[in-house]
């Protein structure tokens, strides 16, 4: 059961929020941004860990374990600013 919950979490990140049906229809069309998935797992992950009584400064370094290709301040910034809403450029 733990295996099923780990490889459904792989394969939809955003299951919190969205049915796995409707991630793999907007990721199959290209629909999904990467990069704002991964900014809200480390939000997500930061919160758990803060949570947890993890010093900030800690659990920012535990993020870096995860995404060591981010420096300290990018997590910091990612973490500590609320999300930028995207706008469709025509």
């Amino acid at each position: 059961m733990e295996l099923l919950q780990l490889k459904k979490e792989l394969t939809n990140p955003l299951s919190d929020l969205i049915s796995d049906e409707i991630y793999e229809i907007l990721e199959s069309r290209g629909l999904i941004n990467e990069r704002s998935v991964r900014d809200y797992r480390i939000r997500k992950k930061f919160k758990i860990l803060r949570s947890q009584k993890v010093r900030t400064g800690d659990a920012i370094d535990a993020l870096r374990e995860e995404y060591p290709y981010l420096q300290f301040d990018t997590i910091r910034k990612i973490v500590h600013n609320p999300p930028k809403n995207i706008s469709a450029s025509n």
